[in-house]
């Protein structure tokens, strides 16, 4: 039997990998590993375009922590897996998607908090609330150069 000369290049620290932007594109991506796996593929780690903080298991991992704690009861993981089947968020727009978007924001706000404290999502930084100050600071500089 020849030997197998696989090569499998993975992340050598949690510096190369690429965390998510935000919950909602983590979970795109654990829905999109799943199908792939119901299909048939097989999950390698660090085989991916983008080396990611975490393998597809640990956001389900998550979900399922926060569903053991009530977190996160049925009608969210319902809303969940049939919006990220369809890899396409609920429209708040339309008026029957209006309380799946109720619930696939509350769920996703509950996911990202425990998925930034992994460094699986970037945390989030605070807008600066003296905006206007720095606005006027940059056009009173700006006026002053001519």
């Amino acid at each position: 039997m020849p030997p197998k000369d696989f090569y499998t290049p993975c992340a050598k620290n949690s510096m190369e990998s690429v965390p998510f932007r935000d919950a909602e594109e983590a979970w795109f991506w654990f829905m999109a590993a799943q199908s792939a796996r119901n299909d048939g593929a097989r999950v390698i780690a660090g085989a991916a375009l983008y080396p990611r903080p975490c393998e597809p298991l640990d956001i389900l991992k998550v979900v399922d922590r926060l569903h053991r704690g009530r977190r996160l009861v049925r009608d969210h993981l319902l809303v969940l897996r049939h919006y990220g089947r369809r890899h396409m968020p609920p429209d708040m727009r339309r008026l029957k998607e209006q309380r799946a978007h109720e619930l696939w924001t509350e769920a996703l706000m509950r996911i990202e908090s425990v998925l930034e404290s992994k460094g699986i999502v970037e945390k989030r930084t605070q807008p600066n609330m003296n905006w206007v100050a720095e606005a006027l600071v940059f056009e009173n500089h700006t006026l002053n150069r001519r």
